[in-house]
């Protein structure tokens, strides 16, 4: 058995985590109709509490930035007293939980919003992608833009969540602000066509963003605030004429927030990059966490953080069909291979089913 520089402690703003390990947001398509979370996300949640942080399925923070079925949500009282639930146990067996605060803009159907309604996002344009409904995979419905009157409703939705977030007992939270959703619909000049105070330029693209950080930080101390971006922009028909220097300069602002990490997703599945853009963007950011995520095995993990080129890794799938990860990496076990079958929708099958290591089996083995 080798020690894994996984395994060290890591200060992540004012908040201790006993490993590196790091559970990455999964979307599971197993709330309640109206976002509530059920009941069995308090064991699922629970059992993966030895990581070092887990992150929250994505949780939208408006009825209108829903993009999926059951998926789960952080604005109505039921949601905070079910994700209170969820922490308290979480708490109980010793962890830690980071919520993920969503919206996904344009990437949405009409049949998922309320009375209808046509998605919004920084643009007109339809996406060229789908999104899963009660009916199954449908294209994206056509959104509407966003007048600067509804960027100020959006930034107050921001801030409601931000609020109830505190009053369900996160110990973090994490603006996503990639992946094809609304903020990275306004941070890529691909997506963003508006020719306000909210387009054209990077800065002025990155300002909802900023506008967001600054009104969660209005309930969050920013050692507990993190963003999610991906550079790449490889998902949900996004594209920009120049990440290098505009993800330079959002990076960039991210460090002078003073937040407590950023979370970068470096390649997406069936997608994968060389490394070369993220590794050059790294430098960028100075002042919180570099935590990386997409496809990392043990040994590619173990690497950079070893080489000081990320603090942390978030594991996705892995987390999925091995419940106690870290425990995994500390005695050298192999790793369960998850059901895809069982990834969205459903109900405790490929959710709370995945065993936990027989630790004495392991050893003897």
């Amino acid at each position: 058995m080798t020690h894994s520089p996984l395994l060290e402690p890591l200060a992540m703003g004012s908040l201790n985590l006993p490993n590196r390990v790091l559970m990455a947001p999964l979307t599971r398509n197993r709330a309640h109709g109206d976002g509530t979370p059920k009941d069995m996300a308090q064991t699922y949640y629970a059992q993966r509490a030895s990581a070092g942080m887990i992150w929250t399925e994505a949780v939208q923070i408006d009825p209108m930035g829903k993009g999926y079925i059951d998926t789960p949500g952080i604005h109505a009282d039921d949601h905070v007293k079910a994700w209170r639930k969820i922490n308290d146990a979480v708490h109980a067996a010793g962890g830690r939980m980071c919520i993920q605060l969503w919206h996904v803009g344009r990437i949405s159907h009409t049949s998922l919003l309320p009375e209808g309604r046509n998605p919004v996002s920084s643009t007109d344009k339809v996406a060229d992608a789908q999104t899963f409904t009660a009916n199954g995979f449908e294209d994206c419905s056509k959104p509407e833009a966003l007048t600067v009157e509804g960027i100020r409703e959006l930034i107050g939705q921001y801030d409601r969540a931000a609020q109830l977030a505190r009053e369900a007992g996160f110990d973090a939270v994490e603006i996503h602000a990639a992946n094809g959703y609304l903020l990275d619909q306004f941070l890529q000049d691909g997506v963003n066509d508006r020719d306000d105070d909210y387009g054209g330029s990077v800065e002025n693209r990155m300002r909802l963003l900023q506008e967001v950080i600054g009104t969660v930080a209005s309930h969050w101390e920013r050692g507990r605030i993190g963003v999610r971006l991906s550079p790449l922009g490889q998902a949900h028909d996004m594209s920009d004429s120049d990440p290098e220097t505009h993800f330079g300069a959002i990076y960039r602002m991210l460090s002078d927030e003073q937040l407590a990490f950023l979370h970068v997703v470096e390649n997406f599945p069936g997608n994968e990059s060389d490394g070369s853009l993220t590794q050059k963007l790294r430098s960028e950011f100075t002042s919180g966490l570099y935590i990386a995520n997409g496809g990392y095995d043990k040994e590619q993990a173990e690497k950079v953080v070893r080489d000081g080129y990320a603090d942390a890794i978030t594991f996705g799938r892995p987390f999925i069909s091995n419940p106690d990860l870290p425990e995994r990496i500390r005695v050298g076990a192999d790793w369960a291979e998850a059901d895809q079958d069982t990834f969205y929708g459903g109900g405790e099958e490929g959710y709370i089913d995945y065993p936990a290591l027989d630790t004495n089996a392991a050893k003897a083995a």
